[in-house]
């Protein structure tokens, strides 16, 4: 085919392709799951929306792969066979009764790009590489963006049998259940010299690009991730029978610590760090009987690692001292930690010129969000662009982006893309 360079802007998304697009990923969800989407990491339903994928970039004459991490790679090659590859991507699972956009926008939105670019028969001298990566969300295994780590380096076969599911399922028993080799993810880790660049598109996930009237951001930083578990063991009795000042309730020292975590986000807030318990589980869940365990799961996000860090350790040191004033056992389980990264200006300042060109005035803003570009930075020079959430909702049903600020982030990001290949060597 022959190719010829195309002007900014030229390669304008179709909204209707994209609303197409996300209906059909919107569609794999387990059906009793509630109203959102719920196709949570490394089962069946994930695979399917990955093979789904994969079809549509076949069809575009795309070479298509499947990594042992269950990342999902199409590349539609450059005029320079030795150029290293500029790419483009985002995840397809998602948490529990969760929302139609996040992860699925920065897919959908690839799709698109390929398909313009294949279309217009866009000159490009880099190879174009298009990435959905398993696994993104931390929600099943309390690990954030396991594909995209794999593929850094940042995890590895050793890392998967000690994450478990809520069922007690490991990563690694997950993986071979969808059909992958967890020995053998270290052949899924990237090489440096094959990669030029990486854009991811998605959600913002907050409010500020709707409370400023912008359409498109840039981001600059995206935050890190402490995330831990709290186990508490005090003493089931009856509810009627156990006087107040005797009982050793779990239940009542795990709302304790939710409000503790609050006070240590709030006082840290002016840093950017953000406390969050997400999830508490307590036995034996019965009304009249006092709680004799109980479990949280918490998560400490923050743009700067040391701060981050002391914030979790207050968490841990003040749940401690809360619970043995209670008679309540208290231990502490790292789950993962993910440190904030700064993204390079040789993609920023690219995004930006590329909003400029086509007369968009961008905000330029962090990601309090984990996203799998924050790992390829680890590999190569990564980037992102962030388009509206309605009213700041993001991981549930309620989530909502106008399709046509997905169509204008996919034209940005189908621009950018090119404006990188003529940049980059």
């Amino acid at each position: 085919m022959t190719t010829a360079p195309v002007a900014p802007g030229a390669l304008v998304a179709d909204r209707d392709r994209l609303r197409a697009l996300l209906d059909q990923f919107a569609g794999l969800s387990e059906p009793v799951s509630g109203p959102g989407v719920t196709r949570l990491a490394y089962t069946h339903l994930e695979r399917e929306a990955h093979a789904v994928f994969a079809a549509h970039m076949e069809e575009l004459g795309a070479a298509v792969r499947t990594d042992a991490a269950g990342n999902t790679l199409a590349e539609l090659p450059g005029t320079d066979r030795s150029a290293p590859a500029i790419g483009t991507g985002s995840h397809l699972d998602s948490v529990p009764d969760g929302g139609r956009f996040d992860g699925i926008v920065g897919v959908v939105a690839a799709m698109e790009t390929a398909r313009l670019v294949t279309e217009h028969a866009a000159a490009h001298r880099h190879p174009l590489r298009f990435v959905v990566f398993a696994a993104e969300e931390g929600a099943r295994f309390g690990q954030a963006c396991t594909g995209s780590r794999i593929a850094a380096g940042l995890t590895g076969p050793a890392d998967l049998p000690g994450k478990r599911d809520a069922d007690g399922v490991s990563l690694a028993e997950a993986m071979t259940g969808v059909g992958l080799d967890p020995a053998r993810v270290g052949d899924a880790r990237w090489d440096h010299a094959d990669w030029a660049a990486f854009v991811e598109l998605h959600i913002e996930q907050g409010a500020v690009l709707e409370s400023t009237g912008r359409r498109v951001g840039v981001v600059d930083a995206i935050s890190g991730s402490t995330r831990l578990r709290i186990d508490l063991e005090g003493r089931a009795s009856h509810s009627g029978g156990t006087p107040m000042h005797l009982r050793a309730d779990a239940a009542a020292a795990a709302a304790e610590i939710v409000l503790l975590a609050e006070s240590v986000g709030l006082r840290a807030a002016a840093w950017g760090t953000r406390a969050t318990v997400g999830r508490i589980d307590v036995a034996p869940g019965s009304m009249t009987t006092i709680a004799g365990g109980a479990s949280l799961w918490v998560d400490v996000r923050g743009l700067d690692l040391d701060r981050q860090q002391r914030a979790a350790a207050e968490i841990v040191e003040s749940a401690a001292a809360a619970c043995a004033r209670r008679g309540v056992r208290c231990t502490a389980t790292p789950l993962a930690e993910t440190p904030p990264v700064p993204l390079p200006a040789v993609v920023r300042d690219t995004l930006v010129a590329t909003c400029h060109d086509l007369g968009l005035e961008p905000t330029v803003l962090p990601s309090g969000a984990s996203h799998d570009a924050q790992q390829v930075n680890e590999v190569t020079p990564a980037g992102m662009l962030f388009i509206p959430s309605r009213d700041g909702i993001s991981h549930d049903p309620a989530e909502d982006t106008d399709l046509d600020d997905v169509a204008l982030g996919t034209t940005v990001l189908a621009a950018s893309l090119l404006r990188l290949d003529g940049e980059l060597p």
